[in-house]
């Protein structure tokens, strides 16, 4: 019979493989670059979403297929493309700007995904299915049911969504009315200028892109260093 994931498993899936893929995403950024740098997602906690996300709707897809591993690898590489590529389109909709780009690699398709991280989201759907899912469940099952608990983590999570948000349209805003004097009617305060000042952007979205005129991207802390 098919193991049913509850929403409490797909809560705690969210928040364990994006603190996870954020430490993988960070060593792996040191590994191959000699660069130690912030891949967060959110402005607030150590998230990188793109790997809760991916990580829990993968176990919801693939959590019939335990016990075939080809199916596993396949559907894994395939979906992980998808959900990947869909979140990168998603994000840049939202955000104004690209939290990756994959264009330095071969055989990518608009930057957004590659054949090179097909296999890595294959390999990852494999590990979790197959190793991760079942001892993270017994851990899952320990923690408190708690809807105030649960509702109180969810409401963390979309507040600090919206306040990336705010925070990235500040200071990509900023940057145009100070380095390309163009007019921001949006006036800051007291609170932008301190929780989202430019020290703090960089260093937590260090491969935030600026949007010319022109439609060229440059990174913000170029854009800063230059000036």
């Amino acid at each position: 019979m098919e193991n049913k994931v509850s929403f409490k498993q797909i809560l705690w899936y969210f928040i364990f493989f994006s603190i996870i893929g954020l430490v993988i995403e960070t060593i792996f950024c040191l590994i191959t670059t000699g660069v130690l740098e912030s891949r967060k997602g959110l402005i607030w906690g150590p998230f990188c979403p793109v790997y809760g996300v991916g990580a829990a709707v993968l176990i919801l897809i693939l959590n019939k297929y335990e016990n075939n591993s080809l199916k596993i690898f396949l559907i894994g590489s395939i979906f992980g493309n998808i959900i990947e590529y869909l979140l990168s389109f998603g994000l840049e909709a939202l955000y104004g700007s690209r939290f990756w780009d994959y264009s330095y690699l071969k055989w990518h398709l608009n930057g957004r995904i590659c054949v090179l991280y097909s296999f890595y989201w294959g390999a990852l759907a494999f590990i979790l299915i197959k190793w991760i899912k079942n001892p993270m469940d017994k851990m899952i099952n320990k923690i408190s049911n708690s809807k105030i608990l649960h509702i109180s983590i969810v409401i963390f999570f979309i507040v600090d969504s919206l306040a990336t948000v705010w925070a990235i349209t500040t200071y990509q805003n900023r940057i145009g009315s100070q380095y390309y004097n163009i007019e921001n009617n949006a006036k800051e305060n007291f609170i932008t200028k301190t929780l989202f000042s430019n020290e703090i952007m960089v260093k937590t979205f260090p491969n935030l892109r600026y949007i010319e005129a022109d439609g060229t991207e440059k990174y913000i802390r170029d854009i800063i260093n230059s000036n």
